[in-house]
């Protein structure tokens, strides 16, 4: 799929616009593993059509056509209507059409899809996000707890909160009452929250959050942060604004307020790389504190946050190299961008990856090749490259079969590639760690050639071989 990166260019986080419920936008062009997938919401302003449009690169219509019902143009432009559900219609269009007839224009990916629908309250979509509240009445405390309340009822017998972070529940999110009101401390992780409260029985919004998902039962919405922005500015500036990617460079929107002499505000930024400046009295500027900086297309230099875990490539050896570097699906296989330092036995950076699967190869003064300390590798396009995963959600097992000289994982999350994922052999086991989502997977072992279903996993089923397949379900 590598070869199709010239024709799909993959911006991972861009914000969908929106005062209210904002990030929630359903327009979007998405990936999944064969399909590109076109997500129109025909009630969204005209304009907001109009700029999905251009990012699938659809011609000859407009969003006030689409909106009316007229999805000619895209249906003749090679797109599949393969769903209308209420307001959002979706369109499918396989990959390997557009690798072997690649568009005149790039397509602009806005977004991942998941497998599955995600934990029903919990927006994994939410690109970035910040609270506004008449009165807060959602704050965190310093134990690290989330506190919500509901200010006044005093007459209600019961409250409860309910919301994406209890499944919902009628009974478990019981609010204590205070003289003020009701309360409930919480454990939150960070990113955004669809909730509501029950007061006897009546379901009803937080009357003081200004952010409500309209588009899901009008649910409030609570952004857990977890970056600030900063900048600490020399002299008299009279606003300080930050902008990038995740909010399409919007300046009326992130304002940052002073607290002595640094000025800043809290967000949540879903995990990803993130591409932003500040904008002082009207002058943009890059953070003078991020010593990470990219030149866009226009000639800009951007400051680039990584949200995710840290992750340390080292290479060992090679103290007469005079450049190396690291490259993989995680830059778009961009060998001249990540450098890393010289060490006392070698080479390393340290990389903050949001969560998913990477092939990676080291780059030492032009010549590529895999990490030789890394056993787990994965062959894209006959090449083997290193492999890494970030917040695995799985680790697969194999115990015994000390004498096998290679065993590889293939399933239905690699479209059953029989060179799949090489496993590293340790002690008794051989084993490789992924990243999936949730959602159910078929999967074998293929040792020294030879497919075998897993023997340490009871699921399986039949086949159309019936040789079956090993089953595994992930869990939201």
């Amino acid at each position: 799929m590598r070869g199709l990166a010239r024709y799909i260019l993959m911006i991972s986080l861009l914000l969908m616009s929106g005062m209210i419920a904002r990030a929630q936008n359903r327009n979007n062009l998405i990936t999944t593993g064969d399909d590109l997938v076109l997500l129109i919401d025909i009630s969204s302003p005209v304009n907001d059509i109009d700029s999905i449009l251009k990012h699938a690169a659809i011609k000859n219509t407009n969003g006030k056509k689409v909106a009316e019902g007229d999805f000619s143009a895209i249906v003749n432009d090679g797109w599949m209507l393969t769903a209308h559900e209420g307001n959002v219609v979706q369109f499918n269009r396989p990959l390997i059409e557009l690798k072997n007839n690649p568009p005149a224009s790039p397509f602009v990916i806005t977004g991942d899809m998941i497998k599955v629908k995600m934990k029903s309250g919990y927006m994994g979509n939410a690109l970035y996000g910040e609270n506004h509240f008449s009165t807060v009445s959602v704050y965190e405390l310093p134990s690290g707890l989330t506190r919500f309340t509901l200010p006044g009822f005093l007459d209600a017998k019961r409250v409860f909160l309910a919301g994406g972070f209890n499944d919902w529940s009628t009974l478990k999110g019981k609010m204590a009452k205070t003289a003020t009101g009701w309360q409930l401390d919480i454990k939150l992780d960070a990113g955004a929250w669809m909730y509501k409260f029950i007061v006897d029985g009546r379901w009803m919004t937080d009357p003081n959050n200004y952010i409500h998902n309209e588009s899901d039962n009008d649910n409030a919405v609570y952004y857990k942060y977890n970056y600030i922005f900063k900048l600490k500015v020399y002299g008299a500036a009279h606003r300080v604004i930050v902008a990038g990617n995740f909010n399409q460079w919007q300046t009326d929107e992130l304002y940052l307020e002073k607290k002595g002499d640094v000025w800043q505000i809290p967000v949540y930024l879903h995990e990803g790389a993130h591409s932003y400046r500040f904008m002082v009295d009207g002058k943009w500027m890059p953070d003078p504190a991020n010593p990470e900086t990219e030149k866009d297309e226009q000639g800009n230099i951007n400051s680039i946050l990584r949200i995710g875990e840290t992750v340390y490539f080292k290479l060992d050896g090679h103290e007469n190299a005079k450049k190396v570097f690291v490259a993989g699906n995680f830059n778009n296989w961009q060998g001249d961008k990540i450098k890393l330092k010289k060490t006392a036995d070698g080479w390393a950076i340290a990389m903050v990856l949001p969560a998913g699967n990477y092939d990676y190869r080291f780059i030492v003064d032009g010549d590529w090749f895999p990490d030789p300390l890394n056993p787990c590798q994965v062959v894209e396009d006959g090449k083997v490259n290193s492999f890494v995963a970030v917040k695995p959600t799985h680790v697969f097992k194999l115990k015994g079969h000390g004498d096998a000289k290679k065993i590889v994982l293939s399933g239905s999350f690699n479209e059953w590639d029989e060179q799949g994922y090489t496993m590293a052999h340790n002690g008794d086991e051989w084993t490789i760690s992924l990243h999936l989502e949730p959602g159910k997977y078929l999967y074998k072992f293929i040792v020294d050639g030879n497919w075998m279903i897993d023997p340490g996993n009871k699921l399986f089923e039949d086949n159309q071989y019936h040789t079956g397949n090993s089953v595994l379900w992930i869990e939201p």
